[in-house]
């Protein structure tokens, strides 16, 4: 049988298409800036297509040491954040699911708790320099690494996990934690991998810990010194070709440096879009 389209159907569609193109448009219109020469930028006339093409606004970007070393500490930032936050978030998930853990309720409502209430920045601050955090990676990963919306989503899935499994595990001579690691672990690909990406977004955008937490210009990740050349649109070596007002020209190198900062995390994406209705959907509906 043919499929029919009703008038919703059109109306969604379009208003669908819309709300694509309000996303879409900003990065089209500064990836045209960015890959156009400074007259065209200067005049006004690039709008979603590149005038003039050329790759000098990237070459400035990737000779001003600055981004480079920014982009090194993201990395191990976003790596090491992300692994140690799912760790922390499964092991904490895990027995929170079992009925039989002792005092499991009330620490389950505890944790529930923080979703609404926290201590605050500065006693936030004030805890992590007592650690002796400033200043340090672990500033950067330990303080947020488990976020109680995850680790409830977490928890809920593996609530759905056939009980069966594990006691096949007791009869092999599986401890807990070899029940964890050798059979939940397998099974929980699609939450893990959801719940990997929303971490891993979280770190690579983090913006406030590093202006609470680091004090050393060696230590910024790239969101800080990206904020840094926005504000100032001031590089090192840049001194290119200008054409008209010079803040113009400095457009097309914030542009630069907003997709050059962008880009890695939105390509992550599609490697991990199928696993988002498995994960994040069942380990939200199922209770």
């Amino acid at each position: 049988m043919k499929q029919r389209f009703g008038w919703f159907d059109v109306l969604n569609a379009l208003i669908l298409s819309g709300v694509v193109a309000a996303c879409l448009y900003p990065f089209i219109y500064m990836l045209a800036v960015s890959l156009s020469d400074s007259a065209s930028i200067a005049k006004g006339q690039v709008w979603l297509w590149p005038k003039g093409f050329n790759l000098d606004m990237y070459r400035y970007v990737f000779e001003d040491g600055r981004v480079l070393k920014g982009y090194k500490n993201t990395l191990i930032y976003t790596s090491l954040g992300t692994f140690i936050s799912l760790i922390v978030t499964a092991l904490g998930a895990y027995p929170l699911s079992k009925s039989k853990m002792v005092m499991g309720k009330p620490i389950l409502l505890m944790i529930v708790f923080t979703m609404f209430f926290n201590g605050g920045m500065i006693p936030t601050f004030l805890v992590v320099k007592e650690l002796g955090f400033i200043n340090t990676v672990w500033g950067m990963v330990l303080p947020g690494a488990v976020a109680t919306w995850n680790l409830l989503i977490m928890r809920t899935f593996f609530l759905g996990l056939p009980q069966e499994l594990e006691e096949s595990g007791k009869i092999d001579g599986l401890s807990e934690i070899g029940i964890f690691f050798r059979i939940v672990l397998p099974l929980s690909k699609p939450v893990l991998a959801t719940i990997g990406l929303f971490y891993a977004v979280s770190m690579w955008n983090n913006f406030m810990g590093p202006l609470l937490y680091l004090r050393e210009a060696d230590l910024q990740p790239l969101q800080v010194i990206l904020r840094n050349i926005v504000l100032s649109g001031q590089f090192t070596g840049t001194e290119g070709p200008v054409v008209g007002d010079i803040v113009v020209v400095e457009d097309g190198l914030k542009f630069a440096t907003i997709m050059v900062s962008t880009l890695p995390i939105l390509m992550v994406y599609p490697f991990i879009q199928k696993y988002f209705v498995k994960g994040a959907l069942i380990g939200s509906v199922k209770g």
